[in-house]
């Protein structure tokens, strides 16, 4: 990210922040489902927005936002007859909404995201903890005259228990004219009381034209080939990071390091894991976790279905055939994978060296396959 960049947690690295969008792509059924309940005078006052991460819900909810706080309810003036519903969500950046909500000083809206950290400027909270919760009292009381309020919570999954709890107390009694867009890449995790009280719109990931056409608009290059796109999952954010890490280059590394198993490339291995090593390359001990999860789960998914998926890289359906050529072999992979960066990931956690774990991995599944071999 840039550094002359404010630190926000709802904002992707290397992007722009959602609120600058001009469009939405790959998801006209929820603005339909969505335009359709703000013209019929019934909109609901709660939205959870779910869907992976990147595929752009953040976008939904501030391009709705800009339709609710610029665009009067059906009923409020039908002194001359109601006019025609809006066709899209689409407001003019010249809106003087527009301008407010681009400096955060609409009046209309409150952002509930995790918040710079008190004790160090340079770093955000953990979580969304009660106190900011807290503050939509007071936005809701020095709102009150407003026809609506916009309430958008990016993260609803980042929330902790006495904030989801606060929440939920404005769930179930929501002032007059107020809409609540909850953000969430894990619906599961959050209050079976909150999802009840909300609507859900699902964002489901974008196809290949749609992903390359909001890279384009996030100021970033359309992927060239199969190998990014695919490995993002239709998500922009995801193509975005994997584009900044070299993913795709990661990810053909990896597989010619599992091409060599039984007999593996101890030089690769040991050049992959000291990539990982340090805390710059945090970013790159996760990414590594995940591309090697992403294999894994290929192979898996080969040998249980006997269909491999287009490929990402040259050769990849060979050396995923071979390592798993039948089902047995299938759940073997699929299990040792989910163990191994389980292990990784506490291993982690407590500090150990991230190249060790790493080159610890490679060596499970070098034994692993000498004895699926055998």
């Amino acid at each position: 990210m840039a550094d002359d960049l404010p630190l926000e947690s709802d904002r992707l690295d290397g992007a722009p922040h959602p609120r600058d969008a001009a469009r939405l792509f790959g998801h006209a059924g929820a603005e339909a489902d969505f335009l359709a309940a703000a013209s019929s005078g019934r909109l609901p006052h709660g939205w959870l927005l779910t869907g992976p991460k990147g595929v752009g819900k953040a976008t939904f909810a501030w391009r709705a936002a800009k339709f609710l706080l610029s665009t009067p309810p059906p009923d409020a003036d039908d002194m001359f007859g109601a006019p025609p519903p809006p066709e899209s969500l689409d407001v003019s950046p010249d809106h003087p909404v527009s301008h407010r909500i681009a400096a955060l000083s609409e009046p209309g809206l409150f952002l509930l995201r995790r918040p710079v950290d008190e004790k160090d400027a340079k770093k955000l909270k953990t979580v969304i903890t009660v106190d900011e919760v807290r503050g939509l009292k007071g936005f809701f009381h020095m709102s009150a005259g407003n026809a609506r309020r916009v309430v958008i919570v990016d993260s609803a999954d980042e929330m902790n228990p006495s904030a989801a709890n606060a929440l939920l107390k404005e769930l179930e009694e929501p002032p007059e004219g107020a809409v609540l867009f909850l953000i969430s890449h894990r619906p599961s995790g959050l209050l079976p009381t909150i999802r009840s009280r909300c609507r859900t719109l699902r964002f489901n990931p974008l196809g290949d034209a749609d992903l390359a056409s909001a890279l384009l608009q996030a100021g970033a290059e359309p992927p060239e080939g199969a190998a990014l796109a695919t490995l993002a999952q239709g998500s922009v954010g995801e193509a975005i990071a994997l584009a900044e890490q070299g993913g795709p280059s990661l990810y053909a590394d990896i597989c010619n390091l599992l091409a060599t198993l039984p007999t593996m490339d101890r030089q690769l291995a040991i050049r992959l894991a000291e990539g990982t090593a340090g805390k710059a390359n945090e970013g790159r001990f996760t990414l590594t976790l995940s591309l090697l999860d992403t294999a894994l789960s290929r192979a898996a998914r080969l040998g249980a279905t006997g269909q491999m998926p287009t490929e990402i890289v040259p050769n990849e359906a060979a050396t995923l055939q071979r390592l798993a050529p039948t089902p047995g072999h299938a759940r073997e992979w699929a299990n040792l994978a989910q163990s191994l960066t389980a292990r990784a990931r506490r291993g982690k956690a407590v500090n150990l060296d991230p190249a060790a774990l790493v080159f610890d991995i490679f060596l499970d599944l070098d034994r692993m396959a000498a004895r699926l071999a055998a």
